[in-house]
């Protein structure tokens, strides 16, 4: 029997990975997933995905690189269950939610906070900047949970009572946060703890986040078991190098 007709290439460790994952659970796409370690793709990855990031999306002859072009395509060939509001205003700010959580947040959460904490040490044995870590939790992360308090809503999602592209774009990142100590203080962004707990409750990125961690615990070479312990159907081709390589783009 032949295996669903997408693959995903990309480590559910990945904020961006599980964003596209959440919305194919919310659309009912089955995808076969093959779970590179970040920055360890051989050198075919590095053909399909020129700037050497995850996730790519292979559906016969088309590759896709980029979480944002990848839930784009995945809205205009499968609309329905919908994950953007029907307002052309709300559809627009939506976009600019996940272009904030894709760049800025990801920025911060992400690259400045657990690539130097947890991957840097770990994947490329290269040593964590002390100072850059301090600045982004002392500075930048109050300015940004400051930004999101101003968006999030009283109950339910950002756009309604269903989560949708921009809940599922900002929410993931505060996973690999709070692997590193980050957590959001409820007492002075009440909005912003409330949103992301329902997201992360009621929601498919509940089950998502229990396979990133597991991730997190898990030996590279056992790490693709994990995904069948949770019922994922896994790549029949993978395209880990074997070794960490850094992309065109990485930060330093």
């Amino acid at each position: 029997m032949s295996g669903p007709p997408v693959t995903l290439i990309g480590n559910p460790v990945s904020p961006y990975v599980r964003k596209i994952l959440a919305i194919c659970a919310v659309k009912g796409i089955e995808v076969a997933i093959d779970p590179i370690t970040p920055f360890r793709g051989d050198e075919t990855f590095s053909k399909i995905s020129p700037l050497r990031r995850i996730p790519v999306w292979i559906e016969g002859d088309l590759t896709l690189c980029d979480s944002s072009i990848i839930a784009q395509y995945i809205e205009d060939t499968q609309p329905t269950p919908s994950v953007l509001p029907t307002d052309p205003g709300d559809r627009a700010r939506a976009r600019w939610i996940e272009e904030y959580a894709d760049t800025r947040l990801f920025d911060v959460l992400g690259w400045k906070l657990f690539f130097q904490v947890a991957i840097k040490p770990r994947i490329l044995k290269e040593e964590t900047d002390p100072a850059l870590v301090e600045k982004a939790r002392t500075v930048e992360i109050p300015e940004t949970f400051d930004y999101l308090e101003t968006v999030m809503p009283e109950t339910g999602f950002l756009f309604g009572d269903a989560a949708g592209l921009a809940d599922y774009s900002l929410a993931p990142a505060f996973l690999n946060a709070r692997v590193v100590g980050v957590e959001v203080d409820a007492a002075r962004w009440p909005k912003l703890a409330g949103w992301l707990g329902r997201v992360e409750s009621e929601t498919p990125l509940k089950k998502l986040n229990d396979v990133a961690m597991a991730f997190m615990t898990t030996r590279l070479a056992d790490q693709p078991g994990v995904l069948a312990e949770h019922g994922y159907v896994l790549a029949e081709r993978s395209h880990d190098g074997g070794r960490a390589m850094r992309g065109p783009m990485s930060p330093v």
